[in-house]
């Protein structure tokens, strides 16, 4: 298959935007102009390394009730929902333990160093007195909010919608990994490969997307050290460490695909009881409910 493709770098990773070759370039061309605008905007919105962002602000005044932007509005009740439905499994309120574990700036920095002691697990779990009434969020005092992978697959849902107002007939964003497939693609779908976590030029399976998203967390990804990476256990308020390696979920939306890599990765192979995907487990085997080949929307 013949396809346009253009990459940059937001969110801390590399945002890939993909279609059909026999596409207009001056279509391709806007709706990429139209994804790296989705992704700035909501960097700017929803980065808890920036100071200057809705989300650090939001978190400086934990314990004030605090007005937000109708699309932070909706992320933050998106996370909310998740918490529920996965029994806090997904916390939003787990960014003290990420910043114990050691995780306290962008991940670049961390890799060159510039990183603090690791300090005591910090308790997760107050996802339940996180209040949003309208647009105006109640975070109580000493709780922050981390969006992180869910801000992320939310912005690629946003910025799939934004690429085909260009007038494509299909496109893929590709953040890192977490992507979705939106218009009329292919019959034969979109090849797309679940990667080795620990050989990333390796691919364990390929699959076929004709819709909806994939995304993936992974233990080994963002690790800087022995049983170091930023996917906490709010169970334990520590990295986890459940057996599972790498956890790729199929969903609608991108939004919805990261809670439930995270809800997999926790709950390891029973998720695959309730939710398509794909489980790499540390003692080398690879679990799936999904066939090599198409997936449908």
């Amino acid at each position: 298959m013949e396809i346009h493709r253009h990459a940059f770098r937001a969110m801390g990773t590399r945002v890939e935007v993909l279609t059909d070759a026999s596409e207009d370039p001056r279509s391709f061309a806007d709706a990429v102009v139209r994804v790296r605008d989705t992704f700035e905007r909501f960097e700017r919105r929803c980065s808890r390394f920036r100071p200057d962002s809705e989300l650090s602000r939001i978190n400086r005044r934990a314990g004030r009730p605090t007005r937000l932007s109708p699309e932070l509005a909706e992320l933050v009740s998106q996370a909310l929902a998740a918490a529920r439905r996965t029994s806090g499994r997904f916390d939003p309120t787990v960014l003290d333990a990420v910043v114990a574990a050691g995780y306290e700036r962008g991940f670049d920095e961390l890799l060159a160093g510039a990183r603090a002691a690791l300090r005591p697990p910090r308790a997760c779990g107050r996802w339940r007195e996180v209040r949003l009434e309208g647009p105006t969020l109640h975070l109580p005092e000493g709780v922050g909010l981390d969006l992180g992978g869910i801000a992320k697959g939310w912005t690629v849902d946003l910025a799939v919608a934004a690429a085909l107002e260009a007038g494509l007939r299909w496109v893929l964003v590709n953040a890192g990994g977490d992507l979705r497939v939106a218009g009329d693609p292919p019959s034969e779908g979109i090849p797309v490969g679940v990667e080795d976590p620990e050989d990333p030029s390796a691919e364990l399976l390929r699959l076929h997307l004709l819709g909806g998203a994939l995304a993936t967390s992974s233990t080994t990804r963002r690790a800087w050290g022995p049983g170091l990476h930023h996917l906490i256990d709010p169970a334990t308020a520590l990295p986890a460490a459940t057996g599972v390696l790498q956890a790729t979920a199929w969903a609608p939306t991108c939004a919805e695909a990261e809670v439930a890599a995270k809800d997999a990765l926790l709950r390891g192979p029973g998720s695959l009881q309730d939710v398509p995907g794909v489980l790499v487990l540390a003692d080398g085997r690879v679990l799936t409910n999904l066939e090599p080949g198409t997936v449908a929307a």
